[in-house]
């Protein structure tokens, strides 16, 4: 257990006359290491922080929120279930077919489901009326700043949220003043009839990310330690803050780390609990800044247990999937801007495989590659082989050492190795998008103009670039519709490379060698979140129909204040033909009356259900006719 999901590494080594002990994993270049109790976990503990401490502290909290913002392609759990009783419906746009991501929506066929500003709605798509809805704790929508997203097994939903508490009581620096603590807290509610919550989960931190395989939700957290360090008034030198702090350290316990976690059933407290010392595992060197913890769940079980937690001392910022592996990565360079150690050695990204296959992770081999990855677009694996695109060097200036590569590793024993590279791809550029299909990689780099590289990959020991194309602006998404055909969406730009609006791209990649754009639709101004979010796409295989939500500027209206008008914030959707788009429509959602004016509420999501198409918003969903794009009804959910 003590390296079932073990993360990246961290910062700070403990002193070299202090060396770490403790039982080993073998992990390549990284060592995971479980305490040999409780007690040499804190002595280790303040060691590796007393280490690494600053004048202000183990540095900033340098928390991402990473909640299932990196995209994929349709195909997830939902996608083409269905059964004679059961509508045809798109699933969650994910990055593996059968591994499903988080997301503010989610549909079965039988039902909609949906989570926004702390209240959880159901939509039956048969009437078309909501058929349940149930308000959760109003603090914790205010606290993530209205964000909140699902997963659904059958009759069941858990939803994923960010809390808040406040915690009153004594800071060092001997004053009473309440401090607020960031909390991850997990929903499980029965869907049959009326909402009910069945379990209620909360623990320190905020969520990194989830994924979910048939009924099992795996959660990953991100926590911070609890040491509150003084704020020394006037003029004191940094020596003597350090002093102070590691004085703070001396007398820390394991609570001052150490994850804590709470379990209601929906109406009281039925267990509360801390990660215990034997569920903990440190790389050789660490601050004690940063920790994960990695929670499993029954989404099918009858209320929400201990999570079944396992903590790391480490950092993990990007988490990929596909059912049968697991792959965290660890940017470094985040390790430096989190208050940890610099140079040439931290730029890079580390690497972590697990067998999931059995239920539960099995740490199997570690490794690194240059540079740093855009999102879990950047990892695939295939046939055995983990493919991964980075960007190394300096992107920013008018002068950049930026270039790209594409690395191929396989597991040896504990060690992720190195069997094959591409490298100097995009030279002055960086990578904006990333799409994987079978043995072939297709690599979007931009600075002024967009080459899209295609590099063949079926010999891994010797992966090669078979074509490029250079066209203005990029796609920051890529998404393969079959039959040689790639859709990409972005930014157009001019020669010099500003941006214009969105366009969606039709790329025949049919012939490795002479890849080509044989189509363009254009949104001048325009902006749509597939650009950065893809579960904000959609691709409907039965109709060839794409369809995104794109905002574009408010236009300036006659006050004399020059104000300009509210963005408006529809759907674009698009049929693709063997030569092209035709716009098959578009879908606009009217405001919510807020104060003196009425609040804009953009398009976020698109699905398909039994041959409509819905859309969803802040403030409702609409059920749209594809023949005409006619509206058949408006669901408010305000």
């Amino acid at each position: 257990m003590a390296a079932a999901l073990a993360l990246a590494g961290c910062t700070a080594s403990p002193p070299a006359a202090d060396p770490p002990t403790g039982r080993v994993v073998p992990a390549g270049g990284l060592r995971l290491v479980a305490f040999d109790g409780c007690d040499e976990a804190l002595r280790q503990l303040r060691t590796a922080a007393k280490a690494a401490v600053g004048p202000w502290g183990l540095g900033p909290d340098g928390f991402m929120q990473l909640d299932a913002k990196r995209a994929g392609a349709v195909g997830g759990a939902a996608e083409g279930a269905t059964s004679a009783s059961t509508p045809d419906f798109s699933g969650t746009n994910v990055h593996e077919a059968g591994v499903d991501e988080p997301d503010l929506v989610k549909t079965d066929g039988r039902r909609i489901v949906t989570v926004n500003r702390g209240v959880l709605s159901v939509v039956d798509p048969a009437s078309r009326r909501v058929t349940g809805r149930l308000a959760l704790d109003t603090d914790a929508w205010q606290f993530s700043g209205g964000e909140g997203s699902l997963l659904l097994h059958g009759d069941r939903a858990l939803v994923l949220l960010h809390a808040g508490r406040i915690v009153k009581g004594p800071v060092p620096d001997g004053h009473n003043r309440p401090v607020r603590t960031s909390q991850a807290r997990l929903v499980l509610l029965d869907l049959v009839g009326s909402p009910r919550v069945v379990g209620d989960y909360r623990i320190d931190g905020l969520l990194v990310d989830a994924r979910q395989v048939g009924a099992t939700a795996r959660v990953v957290v991100r926590s911070s330690d609890r040491l509150n360090f003084p704020h020394l008034p006037g003029r004191r030198t940094d020596a003597q803050r350090i002093a102070a702090n590691r004085a703070v350290i001396d007398k820390a316990t394991l609570d001052d780390w150490l994850p804590r976690y709470e379990i209601r059933d929906g109406v009281r407290t039925v267990g509360t609990g801390r990660v215990g010392c034997d569920r903990v595992s440190r790389p050789a060197g660490f601050s004690g800044a940063s920790m994960v913890t990695v929670l499993s769940f029954d989404l099918g079980a009858s209320a929400l247990g201990a999570g079944d937690p396992v903590t790391v001392f480490a950092d993990g910022d990007t988490v990929y999937g596909n059912g049968q592996r697991l792959y965290v990565t660890n940017d470094k360079r985040l390790r430096m801007w989190r208050g940890g150690g610099s140079g040439a050695g931290d730029a890079g990204t580390e690497i972590y495989q697990f067998d999931t296959a059995a239920g539960t992770p099995r740490f199997v081999a570690a490794g690194s590659v240059p540079g740093w990855l855009i999102n879990q677009y950047a990892l695939s694996e295939w046939d055995g082989h983990l493919r991964v695109a980075t960007t190394t060097g300096d992107t920013w200036g008018r002068r950049t050492s930026s270039q790209s590569a594409v690395y191929v590793l396989r597991a040896d024993g504990a060690t992720l190795k190195r069997v094959g590279a591409v490298t100097g791809l995009g030279k002055g550029e960086r990578i904006y998008s990333v799409r994987f299909v079978g043995g072939t990689g297709y690599v979007v780099t931009f600075r002024q103009t967009d080459p899209l590289y295609g590099v063949d990959l079926r010999d891994p020991a010797a992966p090669r670039v078979t074509g490029e194309l250079k066209i203005n602006g990029y796609s920051s998404y890529l998404y393969p519709a079959g039959d040689g055909r790639l859709i990409g969406v972005g930014q157009d730009a001019t020669n010099q490379g500003r941006v214009t609006g969105t366009q969606v791209s039709l790329f025949d990649v049919a012939d490795p060698a002479r890849p080509a754009r044989i189509a363009q639709h254009h949104v001048p101004g325009g902006w749509s979140e597939a650009e950065n979010d893809p579960h904000a796409f959609l691709y409907w295989p039965p109709e060839r129909l794409v369809v995104i939500p794109v905002t574009r500027p408010g236009v300036v209206t006659d006050r004399a204040d020059g104000v300009k008008g509210t963005p408006s914030g529809g759907v674009l959707a698009l049929r693709v033909g063997d030569k092209g788009f035709t716009v098959a429509g578009a879908v606009d959602h009217p405001g919510v009356l807020a104060g003196d004016g009425r609040e804009w509420a953009p398009i976020r999501r698109s699905l398909m259900v039994d041959g409509v198409l819905w859309t969803v918003s802040d403030v409702g969903l609409k059920a749209t006719a594809l023949s005409g794009m006619t509206t058949l009804a408006w669901v408010p959910l305000t």
